[in-house]
């Protein structure tokens, strides 16, 4: 038996586990994929064939002598390439951080990832640093949308978007500061989890805003979301910001009904500023699950501008040597934005932060009468590779600022959300699925449901 790219990551793990096929065939497939197929997608920057090889004749080697194998078994995944990956500098997307020493540690999501029976094939392209809605990078060249190859995948995890809506691999690790787990999901077609802020570890990954970070996953499948996401999961000493929470497993639940939830859908706000795409992406999942009631998310605009204050001011601060020392490595575009946060005034990051923690309490509030809110994932399907503006309720706007237009007063308080791929023609687009904080399991568990019910899927990549 051998892989074919609509397998799951489930699927791969079960005919391993049940010696159907092999660990080592499984990433050969995957390493013949990337090779076939990368050279149009761009998603890969690294990859780590030896090491998937060795990794993946360990758990065969396993499987032979009668040897419990983890829930992801010979499973190939990748990662953003901010994740350390022991023997490769972790460049950030950026050129600078190519001078860096290779790192000595993985990860600590990878090594729980391989823990579980996944097999690393490589690392993969970003923005900038992280600071990117785009996906195109000035020094690797631009990730491309699977389903349009002259498209954008959505950044900064546009590499993560590219090789999994692509099916170069089942699952991905990306990170989530403003939306960027969400955008290459809505974009390319796939499933995301911005998990809570805290819940999934961060450490030995680099950084963009301390204070909003999140890593999480990307799969074509919910299921695959949720056997990623388990894995990852449990406190980590080595992230102060890491919860001291218990596992709280997601798989066990993801066919529990969803009739017993309440679901909203966020208005005003949310329902300006869209492309007719958006709003039929949101209108069917609302048809799919009843959902008529409408809740404003209280001064949500205002939630977006103080997450663009802390993010460049703090964005700035942690770039100001290389700043001072490198200018002109820097991506033109980054370099001016980080500049520009590092002449924000304090007491408007001070006015900023005491913001946030109305906003918090208000979304608490909020989450007392509702378990789910729906909101768009991005204003419109994929732009195309150099789009500079897009035109928003009849205003033109630079397309980089605002495709996080939707994502960015979600996780500028931390909420787990499940972005869920629309499959509309001719191009796919994403929702979000919120749900209140440590409460994963009921986003799943309503993507799930969508899933289910045909509402939701991953399509083919189209432009392959």
């Amino acid at each position: 038996m051998t892989t074919k790219p609509e397998m799951t990551a489930a699927d791969i793990a079960r005919a391993v586990a049940g010696g159907k096929m092999s660990a080592l065939d499984a990433t050969e497939a995957a390493l013949a994929r990337i090779k076939q197929h990368d050279g149009v997608l761009n998603s890969f920057t690294d990859v780590t064939a030896e090491r998937a090889r060795a990794k993946a004749r360990a758990i065969d080697a396993d499987i032979a002598a009668g040897k419990e194998v983890g829930p992801l078994a010979g499973v190939p995944f990748a990662v953003k390439n901010l994740f350390d990956v022991a023997g490769l500098p972790t460049r950030a997307g950026s050129k600078i951080n190519r001078d860096l020493a290779p790192a000595k540690r993985d990860a600590t999501l990878i090594e729980r990832m391989e823990a579980a029976g996944a097999v690393l094939v490589g690392a993969l392209n970003m923005g900038e640093y992280a600071y990117d809605f785009t996906g195109e990078n000035v020094h690797d060249g631009p990730s491309r949308n699977p389903h349009d190859t002259t498209r954008m995948t959505g950044g900064s995890s546009g590499g993560s978007g590219s090789a999994v809506g692509g099916a170069l691999v089942p699952i991905a690790l990306g990170s989530d500061t403003n939306g960027s787990i969400r955008v290459p999901s809505s974009f390319c077609g796939i499933f995301g989890l911005k998990p809570t802020y805290g819940r999934l570890s961060r450490a030995r990954s680099f950084p963009f805003v301390a204070s909003f970070d999140h890593l999480g996953p990307f799969a074509r499948s919910v299921a695959d979301l949720a056997l990623a996401y388990d894995a990852m999961q449990g406190p980590d000493a080595d992230d102060a910001a890491c919860t001291i929470r218990g596992l709280e497993p997601t798989v066990p639940l993801l066919a529990n009904p969803i009739s017993d939830l309440r679901i909203g859908l966020a208005g005003g706000y949310f329902q300006k500023n869209v492309f007719p795409e958006a709003v039929e992406a949101v209108s069917r999942v609302a048809k799919a699950l009843n959902a008529t009631r409408v809740i404003d998310l209280p001064e949500a605009a205002r939630a977006r501008a103080a997450a663009y204050v802390i993010s460049t001011t703090e964005g700035a601060s942690l770039h100001l040597d290389r700043l001072r020392k490198r200018p002109n490595d820097f991506d033109p575009a980054v370099r001016d934005r980080l500049i520009a946060g590092a002449m924000v005034p304090a007491p408007l990051v001070d006015r900023a932060q005491k913001f946030r923690r109305w906003y918090r309490a208000q979304l608490a509030e909020i989450f007392k009468s509702v378990d789910v809110l729906i909101a768009p994932a991005t204003p419109c399907t994929a732009p195309k590779l150099g789009q500079v503006n897009f035109t928003l309720d009849g205003v033109e706007l630079p397309v980089r600022a605002n495709i996080g237009i939707h994502t960015q007063p979600i996780s500028f308080i931390g909420l787990p959300v499940v972005a869920v791929p629309v499959p509309l023609e001719p191009l796919p687009i994403g929702v979000q699925i919120i749900a209140a904080p440590w409460r994963e399991d009921i986003a799943l568990r309503v993507a799930h449901a969508l899933e289910k019910m045909g509402v939701v899927s991953a399509p083919s990549p189209r432009g392959l």
